[in-house]
């Protein structure tokens, strides 16, 4: 029987195997979980904006805006607070129901939460769900945060505990995990997911899944990245993961996580139409648009449309969409 309810008790051996049962298996039982949760033949749209680019202390593997790295990224300071609202702005008017701003900064510094807080209230203003990815929170930062308009924290778990060592030593795995219980203390909603495509096999995709199952309550929006590899960084010359391993995590996070965002973020640039059609067909419902994902190119409108028009897929906005499953009508009037 296909479970279409959250569940915090899921081994990894069971999420095991879910990802290793034949594909179709795989995606007719996520398709389900999906039909149950979320109306069908829609999707939302996202748009990311990078605020403060370039010259982190973090030495991420896979990042061009490291400082320990030679990307061609150039350190830049925090945007101003028209230029952001000019972008969300442009982002909503694109369709956009989703405005995330991040900063390359190993943390938030107290110096910079009032402009970033004004950020956030101006982009709430323009009717725009909000997210912010900052780095690690000090106490109290959080709870500003949200009182300034934040609904989601972005702050991925990246991989697996096991792999996490082998690309990235400057931040550990309960740094993560504890920024984001000052997220949710705040009552900040929790945006985190993982990269895949970095040198991990398939048990490290099973043991990231696992670990955000373990979070009570599971975090409301999990983005699924594809490595998009970034010359002069430790993982320029990974080797590409399939569409098809993509679709399989996809998959496995809708069944697992089953009223949460799954989204396709960064690497669609780098699939081709079928592919990302794959990749919504297994269970995502969220795409991130615009021209650039902080410093990685992304599909431009003109082929979003293109991908929408063939899926048959519409734009929808956050409310609508987590309002539920809204049956499609068949033919002889019977509703599914």
């Amino acid at each position: 029987m296909t479970i279409i309810t959250p569940r915090h008790d899921w081994t990894r051996e069971e999420i095991a195997a879910l990802y290793d049962q034949p594909l179709d298996a795989l995606l007719g039982q996520a398709l389900t979980v999906k039909r149950e949760n979320w109306p069908d033949g829609t999707v939302q749209k996202s748009q990311l904006l990078s605020i403060k680019t370039g010259g982190c202390a973090e030495d991420c593997g896979y990042c061009s805006q490291s400082a320990h790295f030679e990307t061609g990224v150039a350190a830049e300071k925090l945007l101003p607070l028209e230029d952001v609202v000019a972008a969300a702005r442009r982002a909503k008017e694109n369709g956009a129901d989703r405005f995330c701003m991040g900063a390359a900064w190993r943390s938030l510094k107290d110096r910079d939460l009032p402009k970033v807080a004004a950020m956030i209230t101006a982009v709430k203003a323009e009717g725009l769900e909000t997210c912010v990815t900052l780095g690690m929170l000090e106490e109290g930062q959080a709870e500003a945060l949200k009182s300034a308009g934040l609904d989601y924290y972005n702050h991925n778990l990246d991989t697996s505990r096991e792999y996490y060592g082998s690309v990235i030593t400057t931040r550990t795995y309960e740094d993560r995990l504890e920024t984001l219980q000052r997220a949710r203390q705040a009552g900040v909603k929790l945006c985190t997911g993982g990269i895949l495509g970095m040198g991990e096999g398939r048990a490290d995709r099973v043991g990231l899944i696992h670990e955000l199952s373990q979070l009570s309550p599971h975090p409301e929006s999990v983005p699924i990245n594809m490595l998009v590899p970034i010359e002069g960084t430790p993982l320029g010359s990974s080797a590409p993961i399939s569409v098809i391993e993509m679709a399989r995590a996809i998959a496995v996070c809708r069944i697992v996580f089953p009223k949460s965002w799954v989204r396709l973020s960064a690497g669609r640039e780098g699939m081709t139409e079928e592919g990302q059609a794959l990749c919504l067909l297994a269970g995502a419902n969220s795409i991130f648009v615009g021209d650039r994902l902080l410093t990685t190119d992304n599909p431009g409108i003109d082929k979003d449309e293109a991908l929408l028009s063939a899926t048959g897929l519409a734009a929808a906005g956050h409310a609508e969409m987590e309002n539920g499953p809204r049956r499609t009508t068949l033919i002889g009037g019977d509703s599914a």
